[in-house]
């Protein structure tokens, strides 16, 4: 029963931080036009392969170490094996800290262009979003517009159309 409590308040505690602070930028040193180094913030729920967003090393013409992904999944089981790192509801912190080493390896890098692959309002991913220092956030309509730079209106259930209309922006926003 206390660790309910204690779980409420941290979210409460959260989604104020994530309000308040929403519409601020994350200051990024990276400023130079071009896409080379990209971060993808994933909700592995809903896109169960983490692995075909490595297909933006060759969409991009990446270095294979300039493509950085996390997935984010609600129940992580920590004996299962994931292909990609993985952060879940547990690392939620005071403070609206996420207390994971691949979530703070993750949010410790600069990137180009971040990715937030979903499409459901989730208190951690958006935490990640707003945290991540990225020049250019790229995500999907449903989710607050506050948080991200470029907002595709499009269905996430097909990674092929979402690839597709993100090189078309870039290349109209003279990223690529």
């Amino acid at each position: 029963m206390l660790k309910g409590i204690k779980n409420k308040f941290k979210r409460k505690a959260a989604v104020k931080f994530l309000n308040d602070n929403k519409n601020k930028r994350i200051a990024c040193s990276r400023v130079e036009k071009g896409i080379a180094k990209v971060g993808c913030i994933v909700d592995l729920d809903n896109v169960p392969d983490g692995t075909i967003f490595n297909e933006f090393i060759k969409e991009f013409s990446l270095q294979p170490n300039a493509l950085k992904i996390i997935g984010y999944k609600a129940e992580h089981d920590k004996n299962s094996p994931y292909s990609t790192p993985v952060f879940s509801e547990e690392d939620l912190g005071w403070g609206a800290k996420i207390e994971n080493s691949y979530a703070l390896e993750f949010l410790d890098n600069e990137y180009d262009m971040l990715i937030s692959y979903y499409t459901e309002e989730n208190l951690l991913l958006q935490l990640m979003t707003m945290q991540s220092k990225a020049r250019l956030k790229v995500g999907f309509g449903e989710i607050d517009e506050n948080l991200n730079d470029l907002i595709l209106n499009i269905p996430n259930k097909d990674f092929s159309i979402f690839k597709n209309e993100l090189r078309k922006y870039l290349s109209v926003l003279n990223e690529i």
